[in-house]
C-alpha cells in the first residue's frame, strides 16, 4: 500500500514537471515564429517544443535542424529575424 502512495506521488511530481516544461516553453520571442526561418525571411509558426535561449530571451524553432543552424551564428540570424519580423509583424 505504501509502495502504490510512493509511486503514485512520484508519477504526479513527474507529470507536473512535463507541464511545467511544457508551458515555460510555450513561450518564445517573435510570436512563436522559427527564428531561423524569420532569419531566411520566411514566417514558420511553431509550438516551440524546440527552443533555445539567446542572451536571455527564449527562441523557438520549427525542427532541431533550424535550431543548430540558427546557433551556428547567432548574432547575425537574430539581426535578420528582427528585422523580417518588424517588416512584416502587423500589430
Amino acid at each position: 500500500m505504501t509502495r502504490s502512495i510512493v509511486t503514485a506521488a512520484i508519477a504526479g511530481a513527474f507529470v507536473l514537471g512535463l507541464a511545467t516544461a511544457a508551458v515555460a516553453a510555450a513561450k518564445g520571442e517573435f510570436d512563436n515564429m522559427c527564428a531561423e526561418g524569420l532569419a531566411l525571411h520566411k514566417k514558420i509558426n511553431t509550438d516551440c517544443s524546440v527552443n533555445a535561449d539567446y542572451k536571455g530571451k527564449s527562441y523557438c524553432f520549427g525542427s532541431e535542424q533550424a535550431r543548430k543552424d540558427f546557433m551556428k551564428e547567432p548574432s547575425a540570424n537574430l539581426a535578420k529575424a528582427e528585422s523580417f519580423y518588424k517588416s512584416h509583424h502587423q500589430g
